[in-house]
């Protein structure tokens, strides 16, 4: 349940926001939640209690890594005060795609020495690696409009007022983002178009009837009028001649000599216009980081200098692979990084240490980072409750049915986790159930379910539903989707060996993994070898001679692991965690230490000067456990 809710607008009526532009809003794009919007944005970002995760170095700026969404993150800003000089965000398109990460199997620490003379050259297709989907872009107009317009009221309240944001979307739905922005910004605020041209990747359709898309757009709005921005230059190709410029009783006038003639110069720049040809990120650049998503650092670059200062704040809140937050460090700038999916915070995390930068890591308590990410535990919940089971008979509205010996078949109602806005059972929502969902339930129906990750007001909805459910004869019975996935998320098993060293080559503490078990990196590569063998039966039922080669992990389990930290400054497992030395295992099993590459493979060892109190361990798909040492 959220704290309370944060105005997104210090000039309130009633603890609500006055929303100024809204009437116009819902006349031009005639949203089908649009009430429901109203009601969401009336009341308030929610603000949930943020839990400090973890200190990297002193963090004078205050730099922040967040877990949770970008509604909850804004509230918690404004709360604190925090004001933000420049947000660039690069939110789904709306394209319908789901985006997976490739999660590699490492090389088994107790033979990768031996082996490593062989294998120094190994072709990275020859590891043993499977996908697993980290989130859909999957959205209906209506609902992705609702939501963006949500996400982006949020982030104008924490904008300061010479802050500019930019927008990156394509084709899929951008049109109808720029309405929104107008209406949000002022169309007086929108500053520019711009056009990311890229030609080593396609996007778009493949039609050989319709031309090949090479770009992206982004869209620049300034929260006022009195916005900062910085010339930014780019160097020509070739050198022009081009008329010296100087100022004349204030104002800018063309130099000229002692007779009168304009003087010349030579000029290898030129002002950037709003076509960018920038490349996309290679396969082979140093700077991938395998997002599915990931943009490159050049593009960041422009935007961060443009509009803003060294010591300026600027953030994202759908920060993804983390590259605004690492060019923001690298240009003197201060950053947040705000993301909903673990794979992204330890993304950004691990490449900000490689970085040397300073941050926090936070996460937000909302009680939907249950699993690692919205998918995963959306992909889970039909398992996790008992006796849930389709039925094709129901509208989509619901998700299935419970069949009971004393009321039948009872449908299921499940707040979709990708979508924030039906994390929160209110009023507005109840309302929508009991007026069009449940009467187009068959007639023998006596009680649905619905489940709810946050709610308003248990008392006052129960009230409601006794008030207004009188056109049908079926019960509602609400409960606590957090009660279901609160049992079920299993903690990795390790065993390790702590001892103390001193010798010629090293004076300390060592901690050596003697085994890893995780139960769900377990379970998923036995789906991927279920599904592979499958296959393979299906194509030699065919007549094609297609070999089955199963992922194995040794009895060890070491090849799960992805990373390991000790912290030698906090014993309490709670309390906010400190690296004081860790390992990160890449797909080839060499390390990086303390966030420097090496070219040595892990030993499956890991040393720190002082005696480690903690452990955490990050098993290849993300999931992190602590361990007391």
């Amino acid at each position: 349940m959220a704290i309370k809710y944060v105005p997104y607008y210090p000039n309130t009526l009633e603890g609500q926001a006055i929303l100024d532009n809204f009437v116009r809003t819902k006349r031009v794009l005639r949203y089908r939640d649009n009430d429901q919007v109203i009601e969401r944005v009336q009341r308030g970002m929610p603000l949930y209690e943020m839990e400090h995760q973890e200190q990297i170095g002193k963090n004078l700026h205050h730099n922040m890594v967040v877990r949770g969404e970008c509604l909850s993150a804004c509230a918690y800003l404004k709360e604190q005060g925090v004001q933000v000089d420049l947000v660039y965000i690069d939110p789904p398109f709306a394209s319908g795609a789901d985006y997976a990460k490739k999660v590699y199997i490492r090389r088994n620490p107790k033979v990768a020495q031996a082996i490593a003379q062989a294998e120094s050259e190994l072709d990275v297709e020859e590891l043993k690696a499977f996908e697993e989907k980290m989130y859909g872009d999957v959205w209906d107009k209506e609902r992705y409009l609702n939501w963006m317009y949500e996400n982006l009221m949020a982030i104008k309240s924490v904008m300061s007022d010479e802050a500019s944001i930019y927008v990156h979307l394509d084709y899929h739905i951008g049109h109808y983002v720029k309405i929104l922005m107008d209406e949000i910004f002022g169309e007086d605020n929108f500053r520019n178009e711009i056009i990311w041209h890229y030609t080593n990747k396609m996007s778009g359709s493949s039609d050989p009837k319709d031309f090949v898309c090479e770009h992206d757009t982004i869209f620049r709005y300034s929260k006022s009028s009195d916005y900062f921005y910085n010339v930014v230059k780019e160097e020509r190709d070739v050198p022009v001649l081009q008329s010296k410029r100087v100022k004349v009783d204030g104002k800018n006038m063309r130099a000229r000599d002692e007779n009168g003639n304009i003087i010349y110069e030579e000029s290898m720049d030129k002002k950037v216009k709003d076509v960018w040809t920038i490349p996309y990120i290679a396969s082979t650049d140093s700077q991938r980081v395998d997002y599915a998503t990931q943009k490159p650092e050049a593009l960041l670059e422009r935007i961060i200098k443009a509009s803003s200062n060294e010591g300026m704040l600027v953030a994202d809140f759908f920060g993804g692979s983390g590259v605004t937050a690492a060019v923001a460090n690298k240009l003197g700038r201060h950053f947040i990084h705000c993301d909903i999916g673990i794979n992204s915070i330890q993304t950004a995390r691990d490449r900000l240490v490689a970085d040397k930068a300073e941050f926090e890591v936070l996460e937000v308590k909302d009680g939907v980072s249950l699993y690692r990410n919205p998918v995963q535990t959306m992909d889970k919940l039909k398992s996790l409750i008992q006796g849930l089971r389709n039925e094709d008979a129901l509208d989509k509205f619901w998700e299935g049915s419970i069949v009971d010996t004393k009321y039948g078949m009872m449908p299921v109602y499940l707040p979709n986790l990708m979508d924030s806005s039906t994390r929160l059972l209110d009023i507005p929502l109840m309302n929508r159930i009991i007026r069009e969902a449940l009467p187009d339930l068959p007639d023998d129906t006596q009680r649905v379910i619905v489940y709810y990750i946050d709610i308003t007001d248990r008392k006052e909805i129960e009230q409601f539903i006794k008030e207004q459910n009188d056109q049908t004869t079926i019960d509602i019975e609400l409960r606590d989707l957090k009660q279901v996935l609160d049992d079920v998320v299993l903690e990795d098993e390790a065993e390790w060996e702590v001892s103390e060293t001193h010798d010629s080559i090293w004076s300390g503490w060592q901690v050596e993994m003697k085994s890893f078990h995780s139960d769900r990196v377990l379970k998923k590569i036995e789906e991927v070898n279920l599904k592979a063998e499958q296959q393979a039966m299906q194509k030699r039922a065919r007549g094609k001679d297609v070999p089955f080669n199963p992922i194995r992990i040794s009895d060890e389990g070491l090849e799960t692991i992805e990373w390991v930290s000790l912290d030698c400054t906090n014993a309490d497992k709670q309390a906010p965690w400190h690296s004081d030395a860790e390992v990160k295992i890449d797909r080839l099993g060499f390390v990086a230490l303390n966030g420097k590459r090496t070219t040595n493979f892990w030993d499956a060892t890991i040393r720190c000067d002082q005696r480690p109190l903690r452990m955490k361990i990050r098993n290849i798909c993300g999931d992190e456990t602590i361990f007391q040492l």
